[in-house]
């Protein structure tokens, strides 16, 4: 049987702290997926090949660059690095209906109709899904406050991909079933949140792996 490699992905926390407390962003994952149909999670999906060649409004923090590319691979370039960004920005508009950035045509062909604004994206953790099943990823999960990005928490908008979108309060999500690597990014989330409430964009990031079947947990 031939090894899956896992594929460049990104996902995106997206918070609302305008409450008095801090609310993130899910969905319901359509029964037509063959990878966790029917469960909650974060915006997000693979990095696409034409993700590196999107222009930018704005560049990714250069703290979260340096983390971003710790453990990244030799090859890692900064044009890697920027389309991981992208990546989540771009599912949040095709999944969710918000654009974070600046508005222009798209070009012929599709294509996103804003120039992604990357400067506000936190690098909140990094998990890559075992051996042995169906899709592997190495996912890079990236927290967004809406009031920073100008995003109205109301302007949501279903899609084929993410269904029922909900804003759960990050410290009482009980009923709702999720992955159990979505709850330990939460969790992730809880933590930093409760060590300084404007998540540093220079933080140490946890990465989640398995080695030899021994579940890991490292830090960048």
């Amino acid at each position: 049987m031939t090894a899956v490699r896992p594929v460049d992905a990104a996902s995106i926390l997206l918070l609302d702290r305008s409450g008095g407390r801090v609310r993130v962003l899910v969905g319901r994952r359509s029964s037509r997926h063959v990878f966790m149909p029917d469960v909650y999670v974060f915006p997000g999906g693979r990095r696409d090949a034409t993700d590196r060649l999107v222009p930018v409004a704005r560049p990714l923090h250069p703290l979260a660059c340096q983390r971003l590319a710790l453990r990244a691979g030799a090859r890692c370039s900064d044009s890697r690095l920027r389309a991981l960004g992208v990546a989540a920005l771009r599912e949040l508009h095709e999944e969710a209906g918000i654009a974070v950035g600046t508005p222009h045509a798209a070009p012929a062909g599709g294509g996103l109709p804003f120039r992604p604004d990357l400067s506000n994206l936190r690098f909140l953790a990094r998990a890559i899904t075992p051996a042995g099943m169906v899709r592997r990823f190495d996912t890079r999960f990236f927290t967004l406050f809406a009031d920073e990005a100008g995003i109205d928490p109301a302007g949501t908008t279903e899609s084929h991909e993410l269904e029922d979108l909900r804003w759960v309060d990050i410290f009482d999500h009980g009923g709702i079933e999720m992955p159990d690597i979505t709850v330990l990014i939460l969790e992730e989330l809880q933590k930093s949140i409760q060590e300084d409430e404007s998540l540093p964009f220079g933080r140490a990031v946890p990465l989640y792996y398995t080695q030899r079947g021994r579940f890991l947990r490292d830090l960048l």
